[in-house]
């Protein structure tokens, strides 16, 4: 991920309706950063960090980013004349975030969000590290998005009969949900969520013709899935039995129930490691009540 490319796909995402409304009925397709300042600088903290910075350019305020004492403005263009950064003060994320400008802020976000991960999923259909250990599923997201993506869920691979051509998350090809969907739920109930409504992805995007594949296709797809979890930039992700935790955290373990229900850090995130949900697992639910107790009890 860099800025170039969140510049040129914000581009794609700005229109009227997420235009400061004072300013709203000068916006045109022309001038598409136009009133987007705000909105802007917010997501660039997102993904980059650094300070919101506020000046003011004809007589209105004008937000940018300091990256490491670089200027970051992503809507200069908007205006016919270079802009003066000088005397310009730090603003705190809280001060800028009024109801319509959180309204318009979630709103580019998500679209942003969906366009980026568009990208990764044609680099996926591309890809060609794994053609004859796997089917693959074309024409097709690779990621279920929820209402929020504080917490994302990461699976071992897609089911043959799944969400993937169901197009409905833990549901099989007739809309019935899937076993290990009816166990996640009862536990997602102890923190008062609802798994359809929560961001999901697999470690591997394609679906293995054999279990044996796992390992390697799970490797293949590490880096497809570290950009995808970038992009999305969850608080917590739950990772769902041995595979998706093996691919993400940054040390070997031996006995998966050692680190079962620990919180680890690793490449920026926060993964919560617990039984895969399948009933074939004598833990899948008991074995994971206590870690959700203690998650509703942190949440």
């Amino acid at each position: 991920m860099n800025i170039e490319n969140i510049q040129k796909v914000l581009l794609e995402c700005y229109s009227k309706d997420l235009c400061y409304p004072k300013v709203q009925d000068d916006w045109n397709e022309n001038n598409k950063c136009f009133g987007m300042c705000a909105i802007t600088s917010l997501i660039i903290n997102d993904y980059f960090d650094g300070n919101i910075c506020k000046i003011q350019v004809d007589g209105i305020s004008h937000y940018f980013n300091l990256i490491e004492n670089k200027v970051i403005d992503l809507t200069s263009n908007q205006f016919n004349h270079e802009v003066d950064y000088k005397n310009y003060e730090i603003i705190e994320r809280e001060k800028i975030l009024s109801e319509d400008t959180k309204n318009r802020y979630i709103t580019l976000k998500a679209r942003l969000i969906k366009k980026l991960l568009k990208q990764i999923d044609k680099k996926i259909y591309a890809c060609k590290s794994c053609d004859k250990l796997v089917d693959k599923f074309p024409n097709d997201a690779t990621v279920f998005l929820g209402k929020d993506n504080d917490i994302v869920l990461v699976g071992e691979a897609p089911a043959n009969n799944g969400w993937r051509k169901s197009h409905k998350l833990w549901c099989d090809i007739n809309g019935k949900t899937v076993p290990s969907g009816v166990v996640l739920q009862k536990l997602f109930d102890i923190i008062d969520r609802d798994i359809f409504e929560t961001t999901f992805l697999e470690s591997v995007k394609c679906y293995p013709l054999e279990r044996k594949n796992l390992k390697t296709c799970s490797s293949n797809c590490k880096n497809i899935m570290l950009e995808q979890l970038k992009i999305l930039k969850p608080k917590l992700i739950i990772t769902l039995g041995k595979f998706p935790t093996r691919n993400l955290l940054d040390f070997k373990f031996n006995k998966f129930s050692d680190i079962v229900g620990n919180i680890y850090e690793t490449n920026g995130f926060k993964i919560l490691p617990i039984y895969h949900p399948s009933p074939i697992s004598p833990k899948s639910y008991k074995g994971n009540v206590p870690i959700f107790e203690k998650i509703a009890k942190i949440k």
